[in-house]
């Protein structure tokens, strides 16, 4: 893997937030983390590419969000034809089996609960650095702009 990988983090919570952006950056692989509060700061973020902003190679997804809710990003998301193909991890608080089933769904490439304790955080963004950052052969910025469709 070269180069930074380039992270939207969409999470309302400030504390989630830092703690999540903090263990990520004191890792091993070089990240640049975008963070915004709400699912439609999210969207905006996504289709706003005009200000030299580009595509992350990973969203990193709560699910209760004001404005729009996780679920509707994630469809949004998963429905667009140049976003599609970025991997969404939800990072939620819920271990409900409809949330999770409805996650799937909607096409999230994983799922993971919050954690309770600040060591299993810590575990959890070890193995997302290491799995989605480090040695997933994510899609290149190429591949997102292809258009194709699946029959």
């Amino acid at each position: 893997m070269n180069g930074t990988r380039k992270i939207l983090l969409v999470e309302d919570n400030l504390a989630d937030a830092y703690l999540t952006k903090h263990v990520l950056n004191s890792g091993t692989v070089e990240c640049d983390i975008q963070v915004v509060h709400d699912g439609e700061a999210a969207i905006n973020y996504l289709l706003n590419r005009e200000n030299g902003i580009q595509i992350p190679d990973l969203v990193i997804l709560d699910l209760n969000l004001p404005k729009k809710d996780g679920r509707e990003v994630l469809k949004e998301i998963k429905n667009h034809p140049k976003l599609r193909r970025i991997p969404v991890l939800v990072y939620s608080t819920s271990s409900a089996v409809i949330d999770i089933s409805q996650c799937y769904d909607l096409h999230a490439n994983c799922y993971y609960k919050k954690p309770f304790h600040l060591d299993d955080l810590i575990l959890i963004l070890r193995s997302v650095e290491q799995d989605w950052l480090k040695f997933a052969q994510l899609p290149t910025k190429d591949a997102l702009e292809v258009h194709t469709t699946v029959s």
